[in-house]
């Protein structure tokens, strides 16, 4: 009807029947719509289905439409092949994708559809249109989408069942998967029509499709392979190539699926073929590592490592020389994945063939490694890959080879990043390798290479023991003697603790004693880097780590500091910014740690800032004062504060001019700290003053305050205190004093030289004693006069023992002011009276004169008084032990002054009377007298500098005296322990 009177007269009916087409409320309404349009597209012409089909299929591939509108456009592809038979054969192509697509459809109706239509497409063109269908259904097999793959397996059996002729309706239930019910006339017939490279590739993913992840899949291949193959194994011999291909792609695929599916099947083959079909398998997987396509050579290496857990250790070790260069070959491979896949199979013939997988590849991998081209970062990432999961197996292996000179170190590096914890085994040999790689290399052009592959390999090392022997390893080499290997163990030292993801806390205390020793090291660069290590490892620190390590550091900077001479400093802390790594562990201490560890941080800066230069506290001054000082202004402990002032006066004596930012603050926190109620923090504040009054430029205030505290105060232990504070600030600016405040001082220290307390006139006598040196040559004649040469023998003895001290202080701080104005002899005879006396006290004083007196002529070379010499001597047999022993300890102080001052030693007019003297007192029965001889005699005989001195003094002496004296040196002299004369022993008047 509607060819007979055109389209013309229907047009209403076209839109209606797309209209049912699509329609939701019956799939029979859409059915017999869609057979109604087919007709009438019919009735029109191969022209109407040329312009219709276009929007046709573009429809019914699209995933954004509704389920029913699908389903009448699928319903389309069922009924348009019976009226367009021969027109429509070029859409077959087009339309298997939405069909198969359709087949997926999470909505019943639109697969049972899709079903029919791909049903109806292949028993309509089975044979005239087979190439069209076959590609999109082979395709179909191996889709992602596990419903495609059986709707694919279904229509594949139907298209075989018809170019077969044989009913795939039949129950193919056996008892075993490989009966079969396919005859040799429909495999004839099958390869007429396909021809035998589709049959094999058809077959192939049918097989394929047995071993599938999902069920339904598995059993409609098994159904087909039964009916239309005749002999399994015959025929899986035929296809086997074709086969191989198809799984070596699908083993290396990036869907899990697909892997599961072709190792399952590879298994199953060499299972169903057995063990006699490897001669045939190997050759294909060998040639498959020679094709160009990435995935193909994946395949293999996965393939091999299938077949190896398929089948026994016999035949794997028949097969051994085909595998091991298949393998060989495979982990050099220019591809990444080709390399991953391969150390698996390397595993897998590992496990099999045990310790000959080792001797037979890797070898070969070492050799790479020392090729040009870029097969050696093949080679290098193949040992990699085997390492990452044959570690405890392989590392073994190659440690020996890789650490023997020339140590290959990027490799090292490498199989370090891979090798996890079995790398702690074997790090102590590596590492002594490294070390002496990195020393070898040292000044050429491959040592920074060689370095960043060093420190790859510290850096691998994340587990507790591999820490353990990082740091204890290159603590231990950065001590060595050859200078190359220690540089290079604390590089990499410094690398570790600046850049690792393991956790070292536990070690922190190891780290700071071996770095800290390393900063007495005499090698710039050494130092620069052990300093930049120690920086690493306190910043790593959070505040309350900082704070437990106070006394860590303090041990520490001792155990250092014990190897250096006397005064020397420590070099490390001499470099820029010498002590800034542990400053912060001092400083977080002093700010918000207990009393007691402020106490012990102030005591542990006052440590450090000894053994450091000027120059590089420079840059620490303001970091460490301000803390200071804050604690000072707080109600701390006595033992807090006088630590705090002893760390800050050591710091003005070093760094001086550099605090005059803080002087006023400086100023107050002293005063008042000179005000306080313990002796100690008073001492302290006295001696600190002393140091900050050099930086002073108007510091008259300060010496009046002091001034008049000392005269307000009423407590002897108060004022001896500030009479000693004042002396201190005295001492070293007398010159910056003001004439009206100076004689002041004159007249407060007169009046207090006859004060009824015995320790007030010593302190006033000390005072004076350092005011001497500023006063004028009036002034001085005057004080002398009056205080120092007069000596009145019916004088009050307080009056006598005043002066007594203020001439042996006079002597002390001005011997050369004193002898300005008064004669040798009047000095002399002064000493000599007070040296009669009997008073011990005003023997003492005079002894100490002594000492002074000696040591000032002696190191000028100037003539000593013989009588005052001979007195003093024969104050060995005074029936007073202290006398005796002061005796003794003013030779000594004037034996070590005389020494120091230019390395000379007595005159032979002083060894005479003073040495047979000294030897009687070594045979005192007083053990502390005895003691005190024996240290004169080995000062005065120089013996702990050699036997030079020694010598000069026995030939000065005859006779007696010098056999004695040999005897006393032979018996205790060598024997005896020295111990130097401190200040406070020779000079009373100094408190401590």
């Amino acid at each position: 009807m509607v060819r007979g009177m055109g389209e013309s007269s229907f047009d209403d009916l076209l839109p209606w029947l797309m209209q049912t087409l699509t329609s939701e409320s019956s799939s029979v309404d859409r059915s017999g719509a869609a057979q109604g349009l087919a007709e009438v597209v019919g009735g029109l012409g191969p022209e109407k289905l040329h312009r219709l089909m276009p929007d046709i299929i573009a429809t019914a591939e699209r995933s954004d439409i509704a389920p029913h509108v699908k389903d009448g456009y699928i319903m389309m592809f069922i009924f348009l092949p019976t009226v367009f038979v021969d027109e429509f054969t070029p859409y077959i192509g087009q339309i298997i994708p939405p069909i198969l697509k359709a087949l997926a459809d999470e909505n019943e109706f639109v697969r049972e559809t899709a079903l029919k239509a791909g049903q109806r497409i292949v028993n309509t063109y089975a044979e005239s249109a087979i190439t069209l269908l076959l590609p999109e259904l082979e395709a179909g097999l191996f889709h992602d989408n596990w419903r495609i793959r059986y709707s694919s397996v279904q229509l594949l059996g139907d298209l075989l069942f018809k170019v077969s002729g044989v009913s795939g309706k039949m129950t193919t239930d056996t008892a075993h998967e490989d009966d079969n019910f396919g005859t040799e006339h429909s495999q004839r017939a099958i390869i007429d029509v396909l021809g035998e490279e589709r049959r094999n590739r058809v077959l192939a993913g049918l097989y394929m499709g047995r071993s599938d992840v999902a069920v339904l899949v598995r059993q409609a291949a098994l159904h087909v392979w039964k009916v239309v193959v005749t002999n399994t194994p015959k025929t899986l011999r035929e296809i086997l190539p074709t086969l191989f291909s198809l799984l070596l792609g699908h083993l290396a695929s990036t869907s899990y699926d697909k892997r599961q599916v072709a190792a399952r099947t590879l298994g199953d083959l060499v299972r169903k073929l057995g063990e006699r079909v490897l001669p045939e398998i190997i050759p294909i997987l060998e040639h498959g590592l020679s094709s160009p396509e990435a995935d193909k050579r994946q395949g293999v290496c996965i393939g091999l490592s299938e077949i190896m857990g398929s089948t026994s250790k016999d035949m794997v070790l028949c097969f051994a020389d085909n595998l091991v260069p298949t393998v060989r070959r495979a982990l050099c491979d220019p591809l990444s994945s080709v390399r991953q896949a391969a150390a698996q199979t390397f595993d897998s013939l590992h496990t099999t063939v045990g310790h000959r997988a080792l001797e037979d590849i890797l070898p070969h991998l070492l050799n790479q490694l020392e090729n040009e081209d870029e097969t050696r970062e093949y080679a290098l990432d193949g040992l990699k890959q085997v390492m990452a999961i044959k570690s405890r197996v392989v590392l073994p292996y190659l440690v020996p080879q890789l650490t023997t000179p020339p140590v290959n170190t990027q490799a090292l590096c490498i199989l370090a990043s891979v090798a996890g914890d079995t790398l702690t085994r074997h790090l102590s040999k590596i590492l002594s390798a490294l070390l002496g790689a990195l020393s070898d290399t040292a000044g050429t052009a491959e040592y920074d290479e060689a370095l960043t592959h060093c420190q790859g390999v510290v850096l691998a090392v994340t587990d507790e023991a591999g820490v353990t022997t990082i740091v204890d390893e290159l603590l231990q080499h950065s001590k060595s003697n050859n200078l190359g290997v220690s540089r290079a163990a604390v590089a990499l030292l410094l690398s570790f603790c600046s850049n690792t993801r393991a956790d070292y806390s536990d070690y922190v205390s190891q780290l700071l004693r071996g770095l800290l020793q390393l900063f007495t090291h005499s090698d710039d660069e050494m130092l620069k880097t052990a300093w930049n290590t120690l920086n690493a490892v306190t910043k790593s620190l959070d505040a309350t780590k900082q704070r437990a390590l106070v006394s860590d550091v303090r041990q520490a900077v001792k155990f250092a500091a014990s190897d250096l001479r006397s005064e020397e400093l420590m070099p490390g802390f001499c470099l820029p910014k010498g002590i800034q790594p542990i400053l912060p562990i001092f400083r977080e201490a002093v700010l918000n740690g207990e009393p007691e560890l402020k106490e012990a941080a102030s005591n542990g800066l006052t440590e450090v800032i000894r053994l450091t230069s000027s120059e590089a506290l420079k840059p620490s001054v303001v970091h460490v004062t301000g803390p200071l000082i804050r604690i000072l202004g707080d109600r701390f402990a006595w033992n807090v504060k006088v630590a705090v002032l002893d760390t800050l006066a050591l710091l003005l004596a070093k760094t001086g001019v550099m605090l005059k930012p803080f002087l006023p603050q400086l100023q107050t926190t002293f005063v008042k700290a000179v005000h306080d109620p313990h002796r100690g923090v008073r001492l302290r504040a006295g001696a600190a003053l002393s140091h900050l009054i050099t930086i002073h430029t108007k510091p008259d205030p300060l010496f009046t305050e002091l001034h008049n505290a000392v005269k307000a105060a009423d407590d002897t232990a108060i004022r001896d205190t500030m009479i000693q504070a004042l002396r201190c600030v005295v001492q070293p600016a007398g010159d910056k004093m003001s004439d009206s405040v100076r004689k002041g001082l004159v007249v407060t220290l007169s009046s207090l030289l006859s004060h009824d307390d015995d320790s007030t006139r010593l302190c006033a006598a000390g005072a004076m004693g350092v005011l001497l040196p500023w006063l004028t040559n009036d002034e001085l004649k005057n004080v002398v006069t009056q205080h120092v040469i007069d000596d009145n023998s019916g004088a009050d003895w307080t009056i006598r023992h005043g002066r007594s001290a203020v001439l042996f202080s006079a002597l002390k701080s001005a011997p050369s002011k004193l002898l300005s104005v008064a004669s040798l002899d009047q000095i002399a005879l002064t000493l000599l009276s007070y040296m009669s006396s009997d008073r011990v006290a005003l023997v003492e004083n005079a002894m100490a004169g002594v000492g002074f007196f000696l040591a000032h002529q002696l190191i000028n070379g100037a003539l000593i008084p013989p009588t005052l010499l001979h007195q003093f001597a024969k104050l060995i047999n005074h029936n007073t032990n202290e006398v005796k022993q002061g005796m003794c300890r003013s030779c000594q102080y004037a034996a070590e002054r005389l020494s120091k001052a230019n390395g000379g030693q007595f005159p032979p007019d002083v060894v005479r009377p003073v040495i047979p003297m000294l030897v009687n007192g070594t045979k005192e029965k007083n053990q502390v007298v005895r003691s005190s001889a024996e240290m004169a005699l080995i000062a005065i005989l120089l013996l702990k500098e050699g036997d030079s001195g020694m010598q000069a003094i026995v030939t000065a002496l005859e006779g007696s005296p010098r056999d004695v004296l040999k005897e006393v040196i032979n018996k205790n002299l060598r024997r005896a322990t020295y111990i130097p004369v401190t200040p406070a022993e020779m000079d009373p008047t100094l408190l401590t």
